[in-house]
């Protein structure tokens, strides 16, 4: 997938108009492969018609980029992600993280929540400690509420069994993920174990909805 949204996100490759994703959508034309978009930020739709979007066969998108002390759109993975976010107080930005999952979902039209459970640098060896069943059910939730699939990443090894665990007994749907660009796409040996240990079966997996009932179609934005 590429990035898209507006060109307040920065990355190497952002398609922020029309025009720039149905070049995207003719280079994947005859390639088997779905036609997928990094959705950026909630207001990412607000750059593409609603019939080009339904072109797309999903859209996928994560909480990693977070509202900052003054409103702006922070990648909490950047080296000075703390100090534009407020993290003093570690389970209190928890409880906003979680919030920004279900958020998330509940705002973007999307079909994937990616990177599930991923924790700053300094937090992810305690992720037991922030990640509690509370905090999981909420998440969990809200991706059934919204018809959202959880990624299994094999990038980040995330998210944990327990997580996993919780989803599938609540009947959440999966895809799995490499989070990567060549030669690391389609690296999914954790995905694999995840699936094999929690006995997975298609009827788990995500697969694109039909024309008609895709998540920028049946959602209002």
């Amino acid at each position: 997938v590429e990035h898209a949204g507006t060109k307040e996100n920065k990355y190497p490759t952002l398609l922020s108009n029309d025009e720039e994703l149905r070049r995207y959508l003719a280079m994947l034309e005859g390639q088997p492969v779905f036609k997928g978009v990094q959705a950026e930020w909630t207001d990412w739709m607000s750059c593409f018609s609603r019939p080009l979007l339904a072109q797309l066969d999903y859209v996928l998108t994560d909480a990693m980029t977070f509202p900052g002390k003054d409103g702006q759109r922070v990648k909490l993975w950047a080296a000075d992600a703390a100090q534009q976010v407020d993290m003093a107080d570690k389970q209190a930005f928890m409880d906003r993280y979680v919030n920004w999952h279900a958020e998330i979902m509940g705002r973007v039209p999307c079909d994937i929540l990616a990177n599930v459970t991923w924790l700053p640098a300094d937090m992810i060896e305690k992720w037991e400690l922030y990640w509690t069943e509370p905090r999981m059910n909420k998440v969990i939730k809200a991706a059934l509420e919204y018809g959202v699939a959880l990624e299994i990443s094999a990038s980040f090894k995330l998210p944990h069994l327990p997580f996993l665990t919780l989803a599938k007994s609540a009947g959440a749907k999966f895809s799995f993920g490499s989070n990567g660009r060549y030669p690391n796409m389609g690296k999914l040996e954790y995905s694999l174990q995840m699936a094999k240990e929690l006995d997975l079966k298609p009827t788990d997996m995500f697969t694109p909805a039909a024309n008609g009932r895709k998540a920028v179609q049946r959602r209002k934005f």
